[in-house]
């Protein structure tokens, strides 16, 4: 029955002296040491720890200057041991390195791969130290590169760049059905689809969309994951009087041909065929 008597209730009983600490943040009052106050007192404690330490630094890098100043044999100026240290270009760069480790270790252990299965042309060797992207072809010298010859590798060219294909030799190499775009710069049928008649790197007189067809494919080896740029093909000018190539589809003579997408395969047609040639990528 005391809450009759004392319906106010007891007064709260202030902790003991021994349970209070000086507030870190305001040293005119004074805080618990409860769990939730630990982390503060914590930091308190290092910063006195830090002040002592450089307080102690200051007085031997004194006591130093002093013997410096009588001529007495001193050892070498002693860093701060509380001074920040910066990161640095080098501590930045081991950042990034295990950084990068720790990604590709994550990618063996999830996806087996320590590329995460990536699989394009930016992680094989060849598209960073490629064998020589720098060197230049005759139209000669380029035609025997058409796999007659077993011993060397199989170049096509596209408006100017010499692509590699010798990766994929069960197409481009003898009886592949794209044999016949190696060892020539074939730019226009790219972009026409005339294959038989349009080997040649004469652009005059394609459309937009055929032109647009001639960049897709150049796009299309210069970023495929096997093949490699190897070098340019120098051309003779091209005659303004001599006739433009005439189309192997007489109805599509002033229409475009796009053979752009994304797709698996490549699908073209050769000379006047209509059947499509594809190739699986």
């Amino acid at each position: 029955m005391s809450w009759i008597w004392n319906p106010d209730g007891d007064a709260p009983k202030p902790p003991a002296e021994e349970n209070m600490v000086q507030d870190p943040s305001d040293p005119t009052r004074k805080v618990t040491k409860k769990a939730a106050n630990q982390p503060f007192l914590a930091h308190k404690q290092y910063k006195e720890k830090q002040e002592q330490e450089h307080q102690a630094w200051l007085q031997r890098n004194r006591e130093r200057e002093g013997k410096l100043a009588r001529g007495e044999e001193v050892g070498p100026a002693e860093e701060d041991p509380t001074a920040e240290q910066e990161v640095g270009f080098l501590g930045l760069l081991k950042f990034i390195v295990y950084l990068i480790l720790i990604i590709v270790i994550a990618g063996k252990f999830f996806t087996g791969s320590f590329l995460w299965e990536y699989d394009g042309k930016w992680a094989r060797l060849k598209t960073y130290w490629p064998e020589n992207s720098g060197r230049l072809f005759s139209e000669t010298y380029l035609a025997t590169f058409d796999g007659s010859d077993p011993t060397k590798p199989l170049y096509l060219a596209v408006d100017g760049d010499v692509f590699d294909v010798s990766s994929n030799s069960r197409t481009y190499g003898p009886g592949g059905p794209y044999h016949h775009m190696v060892g020539v710069d074939a730019a226009r049928s790219f972009g026409t689809g005339c294959f038989a008649t349009h080997r040649t790197h004469d652009l005059r007189g394609l459309t937009d969309n055929e032109l647009r067809g001639v960049q897709h494919w150049k796009k299309f080896f210069a970023e495929h994951k096997t093949y490699n740029k190897v070098g340019k093909v120098l051309h003779h000018p091209v005659d303004p009087e001599s006739p433009i190539p005439e189309h192997c589809d007489p109805k599509k003579e002033q229409t475009s041909h796009p053979t752009t997408g994304n797709t698996d395969t490549i699908s073209h047609s050769k000379g006047n065929s209509e059947r499509p040639i594809r190739e699986e990528l």
